[in-house]
């Protein structure tokens, strides 16, 4: 099995989140990344975004006519070409804040000038330490809050000893990473139900300008954290590497808060839960039953043939005791309901689940 730090990129890659390696110079950051496409056979365009202009990435104006385009650049053409490949922005924290600014569209839309690059074209980037590089720059929290920010090692000496006899093992990702999708409305289920138990932790600008410059939690980057989620569950239920893709795109202060609500001795799991929506063991904390109800409610939402029914009965079950907490689950599937009453499709409703909820299921025009 990969190290952690190699699984988290992997299922950076998987998920097409933007990815930036922190470490020192020389540790092998791009060596890794030129290894990564060599062994995926993806085409690899290395730019060092410190020796661009901001119109290497926003495009050079063009006049054409009576109107002004902007053209890419020929390794932007490349990658669109190829309909899919690396995008590997190398030394970014050596690039004034002119060139992050151009970055910007870049990283998340994936633009160069009026180029759209194709969705299998990763973006990955490497970063040295603002104190550790010759005329560094801190990340603006703009471009900051389009990454999914890793530590890179320094290899030990053993390994590098091996890998310098025998050669380095290049990295690829897990055959397991290719269903990554399929545990997506567990991780935004988890994800929404620990934000319903802590909204503080949307969103938190740091006051720190170099915290700014790393992983700090948004609605943007709680996104991210979801699909990383998802891709660590694909690869089983390690809490080590939870905290580590949560951590890269929330900050790891709160990744840890969350893994210790969503995983703790066992990893919620609303599948289970649905599978004997009567008769399932629910957690007695209101945190932790909050997180599983919002992740049993986004995998009914994903899947309403098959789960609808178990999800409200297990939010009825929720109800005799909690109102209060079986609300918030129930408020996603009101509007699954509504949807698809628009598209004249009637879900039923479970007659047991109406008594505790009978007002709210009014207010939503379910009743």
């Amino acid at each position: 099995m990969f190290a952690t730090h190699h699984q988290v990129l992997a299922c950076a890659i998987a998920t097409h989140t933007p990815v930036l390696l922190w470490g020192p110079p020389g540790i092998g950051k791009t060596a890794t990344i030129r290894a990564l496409a060599e062994a995926m056979k993806l085409p690899l365009e290395v730019v060092i975004a410190a020796i661009h202009e901001p119109a290497d990435f926003s495009g050079l104006p063009s006049p054409q006519g009576d109107r002004v385009c902007y053209l890419p650049p020929e390794w932007a053409v490349r990658l669109a070409s190829a309909g899919h490949g690396i995008l590997f922005l190398d030394e970014i924290s050596t690039a004034p804040p002119a060139v992050q600014a151009a970055l910007l569209r870049v990283v998340l839309e994936r633009r160069v000038g009026q180029l759209a690059l194709p969705d299998d074209v990763v973006v990955i980037a490497a970063a040295n330490p603002p104190d550790e590089t010759a005329g560094g720059w801190e990340l603006g929290p703009p471009l900051a809050n389009r990454f999914c920010h890793l530590d890179w090692p320094v290899p030990s000496a053993s390994d590098w000893s091996t890998g310098l006899t025998t050669g380095w093992a290049a990295l690829h990702p897990p055959a397991e990473l290719q269903e990554w999708r399929s545990a997506l409305p567990t991780a935004r289920g988890l994800v929404a139900g620990f934000l319903a138990s802590a909204p503080h932790h949307l969103f938190n600008l740091p006051e720190d300008p170099a915290q700014r410059g790393r992983a700090w939690p948004s609605p943007r980057t709680w996104e991210m954290a979801s699909r990383m989620l998802a891709a660590a569950l694909a690869l089983g239920p390690s809490e080590e590497l939870l905290v580590a893709a949560v951590g890269g795109c929330v900050g790891m202060g709160v990744a840890y808060e969350f893994a210790a609500l969503v995983s703790g001795d066992r990893l919620l799991d609303p599948y289970a839960v649905l599978a004997d929506p009567e008769h399932s063991p629910l957690p007695t904390r209101p945190d932790k039953l909050i997180a599983l109800l919002m992740a049993a409610a986004a995998v009914a939402s994903q899947d309403p043939d098959q789960y609808w029914a178990a999800a409200w009965t297990v939010i009825a079950r929720v109800a005799a005791q909690r109102r209060d907490i079986a609300a918030v689950a129930a408020r996603p599937l009101a509007r699954v309901y509504q949807e698809r009453l628009r598209h004249g499709k009637l879900l039923p409703m479970p007659t047991e689940a109406v008594g505790p909820l009978r007002e709210l299921l009014q207010a939503a025009g379910i009743l």
